[in-house]
């Protein structure tokens, strides 16, 4: 098969995934977006393509066809294709980009003779740059054929194929939530409680990045467990208490996260899961 791809689905992923192909000599055919001026754009961000403004048979101009945009509006594109395809998606391969979602929401087009199924890269995108692909896992699925193309994909910008269970797509998603949004969000908490005591944003940025920057190196070298330091790694409950105690006056979700969290890292970590979740229970019980 000739590498050749229509992108349907012109926003941050969509453009980088294509500029990436393009620079590993892939052909790049149709670039959709729902304006004609969004679809310009990302073709001069890709560097090649040509713009359509909404879906046209013109996206069968190529043998491989990415669908990446919003999970929720996959299954009506997907019938919309199929409408206007008919029997020239015999041979096809179609591709969503979904974390979550697996190669049922492509049926429509499956039932017209294309190789369906999905490839998903475990990175970030978001709009300020454009993240290297070199060394990311891409999660595979679908049909065998589909599958051979994703992996030509993943292999041509550098990344590494990953084959994810249809059923497992929703948890394997929430894996990469947990290790990148969650993330952010704890640590923007993190900043607002040095906020709270005086810190200015400046300041609290720059006390808590070494900090965060030893943890990933840590958990690198070393693995989670490894690297777990903090009062219930110690078994220090009176400084959880006071921590609690501290809290108590901030929003019902940082208390709660506070609580959630240790108890987490309590059955995830701890050497004696079930005796530090006793003690965690008998601080957050003093704290209602």
């Amino acid at each position: 098969m000739s590498a050749t791809i229509s992108i349907v689905g012109a926003g941050r992923l969509g453009r980088v995934l294509a500029r990436s192909l393009h620079r590993a000599d892939w052909k790049i055919a149709a670039v959709v977006a729902r304006s004609q001026a969004s679809a310009r754009a990302a073709v001069r961000s890709i560097g090649a393509g040509y713009a359509l403004a909404g879906i046209s048979s013109r996206v069968l101009h190529a043998n491989v066809i990415l669908i990446a945009i919003p999970d929720d509006a996959i299954p009506e594109v997907a019938a919309k294709l199929a409408r206007i395809g008919g029997d020239e998606w015999r041979g096809k391969v179609v591709l969503h980009t979904s974390g979550a979602l697996d190669d049922s929401v492509l049926a429509p087009l499956a039932q017209r003779g294309a190789a369906t199924g999905g490839i998903h890269p475990l990175q970030t995108f978001s709009g300020r740059s454009s993240p290297p692909l070199e060394g990311v896992v891409f999660a595979l699925h679908g049909n065998p054929r589909a599958q051979r193309v994703a992996r030509r994909i993943a292999r041509a910008v550098g990344g590494i194929s990953v084959t994810v269970r249809a059923d497992a797509k929703a948890a394997y998603h929430a894996a990469g939530t947990f290790a990148s949004p969650s993330l952010l969000v704890i640590i923007e908490c993190a900043m607002r409680l040095l906020m709270d005591v005086g810190f200015s944003r400046r300041r609290a940025k720059m006390a808590l990045l070494p900090l965060i920057r030893q943890t990933i190196a840590n958990f690198e070298r070393f693995g989670a467990k490894e690297s777990w330091t903090g009062p219930v790694a110690r078994g220090d409950f009176s400084t959880v208490a006071r921590h609690a105690a501290a809290l108590s006056a901030k929003p019902a979700e940082i208390q709660q996260a506070y609580a959630a969290l240790a108890r987490l890292s309590a059955r995830l970590l701890a050497n004696d899961p079930r005796g530090t979740l006793r003690h965690l229970d008998r601080v957050f019980s003093q704290q209602r």
